[in-house]
This record gives C-alpha cells, structure tokens and sequence, in this order.
C-alpha cells in the first residue's frame, strides 16, 4: 500500500511561505495514501492559478490546463479510461469565474470526478484582484473603492446544480481536510470540496486568524449531511460561524454509469485494427 511520501516528487513548492496550498498539498498526497490507491492509478487536472502547480509535485499522472477549462480536460479522460481516478484542482478564480460554466455541468452529469478548489477569495496569482468569491465590499487592487458584487456561494451553486457529494474544508486543518479528500474520491459521483484556503500575501481579511477563530466541524455537532434544505441552511453560515465537514451526499447514478459504451470496456482498451484513418489525417497534412 502506498504511503504519504510515495506521492512526492522531487519538484519543490514555489509557493509564498505560510500559503494555505501547503497544507492542502499535504492532505491530498494524505488522501491518496489513504485511499489505497498507486500513484499510476491516479490522474490529476489543474487549472490556471497559484494551485496549478501541484501537479508537479504530486507523483501521479498530470495534465496543467488552460484556464477555467479543468473540468472539460478531467471529463473526458474520465470518459476515455474510466479505470482512473481522476481529481480536478482549481482555484475559486480558475473554477468559478472563468470555468463557472463547466462547473454547473459537471455536476448536473454527475460525473465520477473529485474537485478540490483552493478558495482564497482572490486572483492570488495575478497579485491580489477580485475574484467571484470575494466579499462584496472588498478593497482590492481591481476594486480599490470596494466591491459592488455579491460573492459566488459555491455550496449552494452545487446544491441547486446537483452535485452529490459537497463538502467544506480549511486549508489550516489539513488531518480534517485529509479525511474530507479520502471521503470525496471513495464517493461515487461528482465530488465538491471547497477549501478555505488563506492568501498570507494579498488577503489580509480572510487570514489564518480569521477562519480560526469561526470554523467549526458539521459532525462535531451530530449534522447528517442527507436533507438539503438543512444542507442550505448550513451553507450560507458565514459571518461569526463558518462550517466545514460534508454539507450534503446522496448516492445516485453517475453520468458513466450510462454511457453505453463504456459499460464493456475503458474506451482507451477497445482494439482499433483495421481502422483506417487515412483520409481524416489528409485534411490536416
């Protein structure tokens, strides 16, 4: 059985000290080891953004995309070898701005796909600019009046799109974010979890302190992750309480589970002899 270190690769981080990446990196090299998976089993899709470094220093298969565009990539390596699993990374810039609509997709399908989403509340990589989720009234380098926009609430956008399994978690707890990731990849279905992830650099409101001082764990407090209304009301705490655990999972149907084509075989294991793609390639030569 693979172990924590097996996942390391010889790239060091680049990451700001005191960023909330390390700790998210901890938890999910943790989960893998956890989730009695090898490292040739696993394939991680990042996007555009501090987080998109990690897939150099997680030793699985990698692919970096282009922005906002995580999801699309992460679906159809899915799709082409559903033997793998595949954990998408984005962060709240890459996933819910740009890629918002994949986002909304890839849930309503319920593809079998983990997403981690390193939530900081700001375009990080790019030096501090507003992103979807940062508070309205947020004095940024792109709002230095304040921001005039309600902030994106994942949690509930997942709710009402249909995720079947979305969780919260904090950058500062990696043991409890680990626990949350093995949760997220044993599920079957398309898995949210959104990590409150502090910018020690840029956001000098939602810091370490400030999250500290207001998490509290759902299941220290004896909350069933099954009722979405009850799911929702959870969701929206946010000024003196701030949750994180599972909101809400169910178990239903995965978007592979019915494509016909796979039901047999991956589609990366189907012979192609006597395929003849000559005249395809013509129009490319």
């Amino acid at each position: 059985m693979a172990e924590p270190a097996d996942f390391r690769t010889p790239v060091k981080p680049v990451w700001c000290p005191g960023c909330g990446n390390f700790g998210i990196l901890s938890a999910l090299r943790g989960a893998l080891a956890d989730s009695g998976v090898e490292p040739h089993q696993v394939m991680i899709v990042s996007g555009i953004g501090c987080h998109g470094a990690v897939v150099q220093y997680v030793h699985v298969n990698g692919f970096h995309s282009i922005h906002g565009r995580t999801l699309p990539v992460a679906t159809g390596i899915r799709l082409a070898n559903h033997e793998l699993k595949v954990i998408a990374v984005s962060g709240d810039g890459d996933g819910y701005g740009i890629g918002m609509g994949h986002f909304i997709h890839a849930m309503r399908r319920n593809l079998d796909i983990t997403y981690i989403v390193h939530d900081n509340k700001l375009y990080s990589l790019t030096t501090g600019q507003t992103s979807p989720t940062s508070d309205k009234g947020s004095a940024t380098k792109s709002t230095p009046f304040g921001s005039i926009e309600i902030a994106v609430n994942p949690l509930t956008l997942a709710l009402s799109s249909g995720a079947s399994f979305i969780a919260r978690g904090f950058a500062g707890d990696p043991p409890h974010l680990r626990k949350l990731i093995t949760e997220a990849i044993a599920h079957k279905g398309f898995s949210l979890i959104d990590v409150l992830q502090p910018c020690v650099t840029f956001n000098k409101v939602n810091t370490n302190d400030f999250y500290k001082e207001r998490v509290y764990k759902l299941e220290d407090e004896g909350y069933e992750p099954v009722d979405k209304a009850a799911a929702y009301e959870r969701a929206v705490e946010w000024n003196s309480r701030v949750p994180i655990g599972v909101i809400y999972k169910e178990d239903r149907a995965t978007y592979e589970d019915e494509v016909v084509t796979i039901q047999d075989m991956p589609l990366v294991k189907r012979p192609v002899e006597g395929v003849d793609i000559t005249r395809t390639m013509e129009q490319f030569m």
